[in-house]
């Protein structure tokens, strides 16, 4: 088994260091929530991938005066792989992690929340865990980061929307990684749109249609891999583990009709399939006509199929004008045109420069439920493309039982679910 510090070590010695420290932790008080104006803000992160690497790296470039001082994962090789990169780009005074204060298991999550030195909580794990692990950060009064989606069914969301208001009561802040939300040209021309410079807004469009995800997550072959350890490993091409792609991906521009109308759809009926992908359960394409209030039409369009045309973006259709978005350019046609042309910024850097001012200046801020709802928008897509069934929000949000949650978290064998079939797959 690979050492994440530098030396052999057996499965005896990781086994008894994992153990020392859980007893560790256990004797810290999860209690302590972080003083504004302290001068140092520890982070922790869950879930050692690209994106939670990515996510540290967005942290320290936002302030300073973070550092890192926990990880968890399922994998230790995940772990470490990450643990060494942010190493080698970052001084030692930033990377304040020791073999004491990394954790791997299905359980590391809760070692990491029980630490009170733990300011901010990252989360950048599968999907299918993030409303459990944001539970359990905030019940242990930690300010959260959460990547989206929030969820990857009715019963994850109901969940981050009850923690939304339990961060609430106790003045913890929780951003999410919905990043278009924290960018200036998103921020200007939003504002716009709700302002009326295009009228009324009537329907809308919105994409993510792009490349297979293989150009950018590394597929693991089976080898001598259990069915729990496999489907997380390749977590993005299952849809307990991911959502599916139009809900691990395709958020991000439902997000943005959700906020330019400052609603969530009614209903959604929608069409979808398997064409080129042979990889997982889910599929490699969806188009969804959402209903929402005033009778307004969206129609979303996600794809993930190389060698086709990509789009990624929103369209609006006002009784002005019209709107085009997309992270690189907002453009308003109409009576009132506009073309943004203001300072641009990271928006992925941003989105914790805003979390940490919150953290700092005492004013919490709480995104868990526009992206639980955010989430739940794209959630009652697949639903609908799964079953060939129109699906109201009021039905799945209060009477779906649709629950990816495992009997016990633990490796083993758990077979994946057959790809979904319009007609037979059951609406639960």
């Amino acid at each position: 088994m690979a050492n994440i510090f530098g030396r052999p070590l057996s499965r005896r010695e990781f086994v008894k260091g994992a153990a020392t420290a859980s007893a560790a932790s256990v004797l810290l008080r999860p209690e302590a929530v972080f003083a504004a104006g302290s001068e140092t803000l520890n982070i922790a992160l869950i879930g050692c991938g690209g994106r939670g690497a990515g996510a540290v790296e967005d942290c320290f470039r936002a302030d300073p005066n973070v550092r890192l001082v926990a990880m968890a994962d399922l994998f230790e090789d995940r772990l470490g792989q990450t643990l060494n990169w942010l190493r080698e780009r970052h001084d030692a005074t930033r990377i304040k992690v020791t073999p004491e204060t990394c954790f791997v298991g299905f359980d590391a999550y809760h070692k990491v929340c029980a630490m009170r030195e733990v300011d901010i909580v990252l989360d950048a794990s599968p999907p299918h865990f993030r409303p459990i692990h944001l539970k359990a950060a905030i019940e242990a009064g930690k300010h959260s980061f959460i990547e989206k989606p929030a969820a990857v069914d009715p019963a994850g969301v109901r969940s981050v929307i009850e923690t939304a208001e339990l961060a609430a009561q106790k003045g913890l802040s929780i951003v999410a990684g919905t990043q278009r939300r924290h960018q200036n040209l998103y921020l200007d021309v939003v504002k716009r749109l709700q302002d009326g410079q295009i009228g009324e807004i009537l329907s809308a469009n919105c994409y993510w249609c792009g490349a297979d995800m293989l150009g950018y997550w590394k597929w693991y072959d089976r080898e001598d891999m259990d069915d729990i350890q496999f489907q997380c490993r390749n977590w993005p091409w299952f849809t307990w583990t991911s959502g599916d792609h139009i809900v691990e991906q395709h958020v991000h521009n439902i997000d943005v009709v959700n906020w330019v109308l400052d609603a969530h759809p009614i209903s959604a009926m929608a069409l979808g399939g398997r064409q080129a992908r042979t990889l997982g359960n889910i599929y490699d394409h969806f188009t969804v006509e959402f209903e929402y209030p005033g009778n307004r039409r969206v129609t979303s369009m996600s794809r993930q199929i190389n060698g086709c045309a990509d789009r990624i973006g929103e369209f609006f259709r006002g009784s002005d004008g019209t709107a085009i978005l997309s992270m690189e350019s907002g453009v308003l046609d109409g009576k009132r045109p506009y073309r943004f042309q203001g300072q641009g910024n990271d928006p992925m850097v941003q989105e914790h420069k805003d979390l940490i001012e919150a953290i700092r200046s005492g004013s919490p801020v709480n995104h868990a439920k526009r992206i639980a709802e955010s989430t739940m928008t794209a959630i009652i897509g697949r639903m609908s493309a799964y079953t060939g069934r129109a699906i109201r929000w009021d039905w799945a949000m209060r009477a779906s039982t649709l629950d990816y949650t495992l009997p016990s978290y633990t490796f083993g064998d758990r077979p994946a679910e057959p790809v979904a079939i319009p007609g037979k797959t059951v609406l639960i």
